[in-house]
Order: C-alpha cells, then structure tokens, then sequence
C-alpha cells in the first residue's frame, strides 16, 4: 500500500505554483462534496457545516486542510487521482504550495 508518506519520501518532490495547488484544492472539495460518504466523514473531522463550505474555502488552511484529508486515507487518495487523473504526487505537492500546507497530520488507512 502506498501511502502520501511513501509518496513524500520515495520520489523528488513535485512543486506547483500557488494558483494551481488551489485549483486542485478546489477540484478536491468537489470531489469530497459528491461522495455520500466522504463528505460527511469531512463534514465531522472539520466540524464545519456543509452550508458553510464556500465561505471556508476562503480561510487560510481550509484547502490544506481537504488536501490533507484526502491524502491522509489511502482508499480516498486512490480514488481522487484515479477520478482527476493526476498522480498522488501532485496531490502533495500542492498542499506544500498552500498555507499551512505541510506533513504534519496522521495518516489512516
């Protein structure tokens, strides 16, 4: 099983540009907001509110913070690349390219 710390320490690391990472940031909460089980395991961890979604997205580390969770849980992460057709690898990278963005949060499987 490969995880984002696998990803973070078996291969160079990737960088994007600010602007993309949010853009993949933003393709992310998409992703979380259409699947009935993720969102609402987000919705938990986040305690924030569905209805409150855009506004959040605003905040700094809000999109680290989907980043994070979808990186944190291999099952996730495999299904949002397979969905978006980008690599895992670019799914870190961009979390680096954002405010508080960074490795520091537990990994699940």
């Amino acid at each position: 099983m490969l995880g984002y710390t696998h990803v973070m320490h078996t291969q160079r690391p990737m960088s994007l540009d600010r602007q993309s990472a949010e853009q993949l940031a933003i393709q992310a909460i998409g992703f979380v907001a259409s699947d009935p089980e993720l969102l609402p395991r987000f919705l938990a961890l986040s305690g924030i509110e569905a209805s409150h979604i855009r506004r959040a997205a605003a905040e700094p580390g809000f999109l680290a913070g989907v980043l994070q969770f979808i990186l944190a849980h291999e099952p996730t992460i495999q299904a949002f690349c397979t969905a978006s057709e980008i690599e895992p690898a670019q799914v870190a990278a961009a979390l680096r390219a954002l405010p508080f963005g960074d490795n520091n949060f537990e990994a699940s499987t």
